[in-house]
């Protein structure tokens, strides 16, 4: 690839300088010369009133920006590395957002004029670089900036840009989009950084036992989106329709396209579904909450999605003691099950490390962690009872 390093004024750079609010987007620069997010590029993340202003106060400084790259094409340029900072200049000098200098919250306009100027006269280093689309890909993906990396979402996007990818993300990578509250609600991740977008792909390439790099590469060129965006739907409605009641903070971030697959064919009774829920999530026995939404579409069989809470230790030594007092003085095993047998471990009293405790009532049918409701069995008993 070739490259030939050139010098930008900041004013240069932002004449023209268009960025879209709804979009979360810089467009244009350069007098529209300069594309500043071409497909391959991530979403604008630096307005934290953080990064975007650092940027700011490292021109007022005096201080460089660092190497800014652009790939040469017919039409102009369009930004390869440095959009972040760009768009954060430009966005600060078309008043789209405030610094605070001595004390005081100043917008662009409202500096002095000679640090207007100063801003304006800042010097960028620009490189023009020129390649294939293989070369540019790959130069773009050597290319973060240090402390925010493209994630792998963000680099699928460059690799496989195109019409698709750019319907893709302005469905899913929307941070206004109207649905975005209810997506949230299932989907965790920060749209600006593609991760709905990410997991809308994952769910759907998963579904048609490929991956998501397969799936982007099969449909690159494609100019509308219309599966992705029903399947992603689906899955989001049939979570809706079985789980009625509002949504619980632990049901963000779980695999729902894999759980969709599984039972979505299944018929439930939503009420009871619901009321089951409820009572899981008060269940201090429940350790693990997450596991409470595939337990229930599963009916219940599994038990170790929900990292139930065993006996502590207190409770298990308390439990011996009384059922080995008992045993002994009847004459029988502290064991409840080898008590009622015929062989010879019929009046044997096990050790406390030769047993485990059990719950009298399966926990699965009401019963409780605690003393009244805890026996201790032999170890070769306790493994082979079943669920009763």
């Amino acid at each position: 690839m070739k490259t030939d390093l050139k010098h930008y004024t900041v004013a240069e750079v932002v004449e023209g300088f268009v960025y879209n609010d709804y979009e979360g987007k810089g467009l244009y620069g350069l007098a529209g010369k300069l594309t500043i997010q071409p497909e391959y590029q991530r979403n604008y993340i630096y307005n934290d009133g953080k990064k975007d202003v650092a940027v700011i106060d490292s021109l007022l400084k005096g201080y460089p920006l660092g190497l800014i790259y652009f790939n040469v094409t017919d039409n102009g340029f369009e930004v390869l590395d440095g959009q972040q900072r760009i768009t954060s200049v430009g966005r600060f000098v078309t008043g789209k957002f405030a610094i605070r200098l001595d004390g005081r919250e100043q917008v662009f306009s409202s500096l002095p004029a000679d640090l207007q100027q100063k801003i304006l006269d800042s010097d960028l280093l620009v490189y023009h670089c020129e390649g294939d689309e293989k070369e540019i890909k790959d130069w773009f993906k050597t290319i973060n900036i240090a402390g925010v990396p493209l994630n792998a979402q963000e680099l699928l996007n460059a690799i496989y840009s195109g019409p698709f990818v750019t319907e893709a993300k302005k469905e899913f990578s929307n941070s206004q989009n109207a649905n975005m509250h209810k997506w949230s609600s299932y989907v965790k991740g920060d749209p600006k950084r593609q991760e709905i977008l990410a997991e809308a792909l994952a769910w759907v390439a998963d579904s048609q036992g490929v991956g998501v790099d397969a799936y982007l590469a099969q449909h690159r060129g494609d100019t509308g989106i219309a599966g992705l965006k029903t399947y992603f739907t689906s899955v989001i409605d049939w979570i809706g329709s079985v789980f009625t009641r509002p949504p619980d903070k632990e049901m963000r971030g779980l695999d729902w396209g894999s759980l969709y697959e599984r039972f979505h064919a299944q018929s439930y009774n939503a009420a009871a579904l619901n009321t089951d829920a409820e009572q899981l999530l008060a269940d201090p026995a429940v350790q693990n909450r997450k596991g409470i939404y595939e337990y229930l579409l599963g009916g219940k069989t599994d038990s170790q999605l929900l990292a139930i809470r065993l006996f502590d230790d207190k409770t298990k030594a308390v439990a011996y003691q009384q059922q080995t007092q008992k045993a002994q003085s009847n004459g029988v095993s502290n064991c409840p099950l080898c008590a009622v047998g015929d062989n010879a471990n019929k009046t044997r009293i096990y050790k406390q490390t030769e047993m485990d405790a059990d719950h009298v009532t399966a926990w699965s049918k009401g019963g409780n962690t605690d003393l009244a409701n805890c026996e201790m069995l032999c170890i070769t008993h306790n493994r082979a009872k079943v669920n009763r």
